[in-house]
């Protein structure tokens, strides 16, 4: 009988907080029949958004054309998302059930690198993009492509998404971590970057990239170009290459923030030396498509050979999946100004992003008039990193600073443990991501409805003033 002692070392190691302990108790209290406010999962569709209906009928037509053959079809689909389906299907006359290039199909390809141009008014190379399952399986595959050996380091923001450490675990390579601005609103800090940077080389660490989540997860930060600007300098300096996590680029709620992306921001500094990687992906943004697994990864400043073994790494899984890749061109290339579904669609997407904006704003607020919480208002992705104050822990000085940190850890975890208990919010504890020593903090989402939002909110006033008289009578 295999024991988990006889399993890979590196998998055990690994850890996804977002879907962890918590969460499986969530489960089993929903089953026994308490409500449950999912706050622990960019997973827009589970929490009651809706799809686009042209993204939907698109996929409709394409994964059953006889549909398209009814003479009832065009007082159902609109003519453009009708033409548009075969298109698709002139371009893949083998059907979403057929393998493609394990680049993806080319004409969706130069969809994207279109949208690049666009977005960012440069030039866009369709041969240096792949599409992948989701952003992470992009991001993965440069993680492969970039580790030399198990000394290679790869420096990652703290606190981060959940998937760069467990993939550091994984591979067996180093973890550099660098701390977030909490105070300058979550933005890098060169002094940080080359603090920890330097304490790598010196415990002999190769780093060969740096990668940037902008819109932050789980912050909902968004970078300024000069800040932008710090992190490819930076990397020049080091010869690291860039692993630029861009999947909240349409998930803005200030005005007086912009998405600029690494790519626009790079080719305007002219600095053609710096390898990047950018990762776009169709479960974020206003589409929440996250089981259809789309997404693409671009790739900049790297030769052909280099990108070849990108292209044989990825050609081992054979392709992305095919409805995935059908969504990704959705995304891409939406309905225009006078196509039929266009007005549907843009009332769609605005309701989606207005709603967040709102939900944004309510977190922002409402969270900062708890005492003993506090929260750098969300000003992108669909995240709020919520810091909490504790009381000292008693006689701290008599820890090592390893027992401080797993003592640290398990009480963020059983703060959100008891949350969830008590008031059935499920949220995931601020170590499931990296935080500074001797702070507590929480990720939560705004992503179900306004009024569970507000709900919320009540909830967690009330419990978070009844556990700080709890832990004071504790300590007493």
């Amino acid at each position: 009988m295999i024991t988990v002692n006889d399993l890979n070392p590196n998998l055990l190691k690994a850890e996804y907080a977002v879907r962890g302990k918590i969460v499986q108790r969530a489960y089993e209290l929903e089953k026994e029949g308490k409500k449950i406010i999912y706050c622990n999962i960019g997973n827009p569709q589970a929490l009651k958004q809706k799809p686009l209906t042209y993204l939907r009928q698109l996929l409709a037509l394409t994964e059953y054309p006889p549909l398209m053959e009814e003479p009832s079809v065009n007082k159902i689909f609109p003519k453009d998302i009708i033409n548009k389906a075969k298109y698709i299907l002139s371009e893949n006359p083998n059907g979403p059930g057929a393998y493609t290039q394990s680049e993806g199909m080319n004409f969706i390809r130069k969809a994207v690198a279109n949208f690049i141009s666009k977005r960012d008014n440069i030039d866009a190379d369709p041969t240096r993009i792949i599409l992948t399952d989701g952003a992470s399986k992009g991001i993965q595959a440069v993680f492969t492509l970039l580790m030399k050996n198990s000394n290679s380091g790869f420096m990652i923001p703290i606190p981060q998404y959940p998937l760069y450490t467990a993939t550091i675990s994984l591979y067996g390579a180093k973890q550099i971590s660098y701390y977030l601005d909490e105070e300058k609103h979550w933005e890098l800090n060169e002094k940080e970057l080359e603090e920890s940077i330097k304490k790598a080389i010196k415990n002999n660490i190769e780093p060969v990239a740096i990668v940037v989540i902008n819109p932050g997860n789980p912050t909902g930060s968004v970078l300024s170009k000069e800040n932008i600007k710090m992190i490819i300098n930076f990397a020049r300096k080091y010869k690291l290459s860039i692993l630029a996590d861009e999947v909240y680029q349409e998930n803005i709620y200030s005005e007086r923030h912009k998405f600029y992306s690494f790519a626009k921001v790079m080719t305007e500094m002219g600095i053609n030396d710096v390898p990047l990687f950018s990762f776009h992906s169709t479960s974020k943004g206003f589409l929440g498509e996250c089981g259809h697994r789309g997404g693409y990864l671009e790739a900049r400043n790297v030769d052909s050979e280099v990108y070849y073994q990108l292209v044989k790494l990825q050609s081992i899984s054979l392709c992305a999946n095919t409805a995935g890749q059908i969504v990704t061109y959705a995304m891409v290339d939406p309905p225009h100004e006078n196509d039929e579904s266009y007005e549907t669609y843009i009332k769609e997407k605005n309701t989606i992003l207005g709603e967040l904006k709102k939900k944004a704003e309510i977190l922002g607020e409402e969270i900062n008039k708890i005492k003993g919480m506090s929260l750098k208002h969300p000003y992108g992705a669909m995240y709020a990193f919520v810091k909490i104050d504790l009381p000292q822990i008693k006689n701290a000085k008599n820890y090592t600073e390893k027992e401080l940190v797993e003592l640290e850890a398990k009480r963020d975890f059983e703060y959100c443990y008891e949350l969830l208990e008590e008031t059935g919010i499920c949220v995931v504890p601020g170590s499931g991501f990296g935080q500074k020593p001797h702070t507590y903090h929480f990720r939560i989402t705004f992503l179900p409805p306004i009024d569970e939002i507000k709900e919320l909110v009540k909830k967690l006033k009330i419990f978070h003033e009844n556990y700080l008289k709890r832990l004071e009578k504790e300590n007493k």
